[in-house]
């Protein structure tokens, strides 16, 4: 089993360029900066509750639109994760939270089963934070499932105010992956009666 859950992940198209560095059992550290500064926000405090490293320098043709930088974000993050994970010896493999702030409650669950899909039951108070279009989260969401091969289950049970809505759910993805990521000593091998994940 490797001492260092780390990647690092670079993905260059003609529409962005986005590297990636992240540590699995880090202490929250982050620096970001995607070009969209909600999305810099959401990933610094996903790092920070969810206590990785993370390192995220994204450019993109913003001056189109937000939403090739943000699947491409989920993208990128999706397979640093993955490639951080390795064979996921000895990981819990699920992980669920249900986090308050203020009157935003998210419930966030998720399984790193390889199969990849996406529930995301969020009815937003608004359309718009600031310039963002907040169906792109859907997306970014999407993206990142998919590259990480893993079943998330979104679901918003209360808010009013979408910062709070959007911070909420960030931050009980990262609870919920801190706890799916981490070693428990009763597993040998891989959660799983098929032997591989």
């Amino acid at each position: 089993m490797s001492t260092e859950r780390f990647a690092e992940i670079r993905r260059t198209t003609r529409e962005t360029d986005i590297s990636v560095k992240l540590t699995l059992d880090g202490t929250g550290v982050a620096a970001v900066d995607t070009g969209i500064p909600f999305m810099d926000h959401m990933l610094t405090l996903f790092a920070k509750h969810g206590f990785f490293d993370l390192v995220v320098k994204a450019t993109g043709d913003l001056e189109v639109d937000y939403h090739h930088t943000m699947e491409d974000l989920g993208l990128t993050l999706g397979e640093a994760l993955s490639r951080a994970l390795g064979d996921k010896a000895g990981i819990r493999r699920y992980g669920s939270f249900i986090l308050p702030m203020d009157e935003a409650l998210a419930l966030i669950a998720l399984d790193l089963s390889g199969r990849p899909l996406l529930v995301f039951d969020v009815k937003s108070p608004a359309p718009m934070i600031k310039d963002l279009d907040v169906r792109l989260f859907h997306e970014f969401f999407q993206a990142l499932s998919v590259k990480a091969g893993m079943n998330l289950h979104v679901r918003l049970l209360a808010g009013e105010e979408v910062h709070h809505v959007f911070e909420a759910i960030f931050k009980g993805f990262a609870k919920a992956l801190d706890q799916a990521v981490g070693f428990d000593p009763r597993v040998t091998g891989v959660l799983s009666t098929k032997g591989t994940l």
